[in-house]
């Protein structure tokens, strides 16, 4: 018999053993202590479900949260080309609903091997109390009505990691266009990108944002290396599944040196006419059985017949 004190949500249950009473299996390994110590729960009312309140959300996976915005003020737009729906699919607050206090940040960047659905996206908030928090979230962006194997993290960086990522809100970088064109200089042709990784970076701070989409090119990539580097590594660590997509590492030097040599052999960075880059979170669509099979060849007209012969 077990009697049930309160709403499912938080229920704490008291079981009073009775004779010939089936045995409980034990929990599931790796299940949270207050969930352990009302297991077996019982199925949810379906109408306190809805009212119950439920557990709260550990400030790691908000650590933004309850806030309002402040009167006379507005959202910062973001143009950094992802929906709230998108974000949301992938379980993280969207971008364009947070609220920035004076002294705080988000940087956010999201990674587009163009060789794999394999997708993933690391954001770290900087709050005005000194404290910095990582947010880490990959998954299989195909074919799927959700994120397939989805894996996301929540966690506090260790102190003194805030100094480092507010250092960059006045970079360079950030006064680059969002889509750029590397220009080598001295008559080089430009590069045909055919595979690589996209990068979609975005600052966020109180009352505005700026975002940048670099791919392929190293020396583009290399510009931004600077804001692309400690949030990468920053989510490094935390599950050993999102340390698969980034096996090799995380080093921009490379693109680092690429970025340089451009500039001391008279090249640049210029804004792309023809962008048209796909937001992050986007996915191929999906295609048809026989996509791969050459399509059949119309047949050969015939030659039109001899006119008849007179009689």
């Amino acid at each position: 018999m077990t009697l049930v004190c309160a709403g499912p949500a938080q229920a704490q249950l008291f079981r009073r053993v009775l004779p010939n009473s089936p045995p409980v299996a034990a929990p599931p390994p790796n299940l949270p202590p207050a969930e352990a110590d009302i297991w077996p729960y019982p199925p949810p009312d379906p109408k306190s479900w809805w009212t119950d309140t439920w557990l709260k959300t550990p400030e790691a996976a908000d650590p933004l949260a309850g806030r309002r915005i402040p009167r006379g003020q507005r959202l910062t737009p973001i143009a950094n080309g992802i929906d709230p729906s998108t974000y949301r699919l992938w379980g993280l607050m969207p971008l364009q609903w947070e609220v920035l206090y004076p002294g705080e940040m988000i940087l956010e960047v999201w990674v587009r091997p163009a060789n794999t659905v394999r997708q993933s996206v690391a954001r770290v908030i900087v709050r005005r109390d000194g404290r910095a928090f990582v947010q880490g979230r990959a998954g299989l962006a195909c074919c799927e009505a959700q994120i397939a194997r989805r894996i996301g993290f929540d966690a506090e960086l260790p102190p003194g990691t805030a100094q480092r990522f507010l250092a960059l809100r006045d970079h360079p970088m950030w006064s680059s266009p969002r889509t750029v064109q590397a220009d080598e200089g001295g008559g080089a042709m430009e590069t045909l990108c055919v595979n690589g990784v996209s990068y979609d970076i975005t600052l966020l701070l109180p009352g505005r944002s700026r975002s940048l989409h670099r791919a392929c090119d190293d020396a583009a990539i290399g510009q931004a290396a600077d804001a692309l580097e400690p949030t990468l590594r920053a989510a490094i660590g935390q599950d050993p599944r999102y340390d698969v997509l980034f096996a090799g590492g995380v080093d921009f030097s490379q693109e680092r040196k690429a970025y340089q040599d451009m500039l001391a052999h008279g090249g640049s960075l210029k804004p792309d006419p023809n962008a048209r880059a796909q937001p992050p979170g986007a996915e191929p669509a999906p295609q048809p059985e026989d996509a791969a099979a050459p399509a059949p060849r119309p047949p050969a007209p015939r030659p039109p017949a001899p006119p008849a012969a007179p009689r």
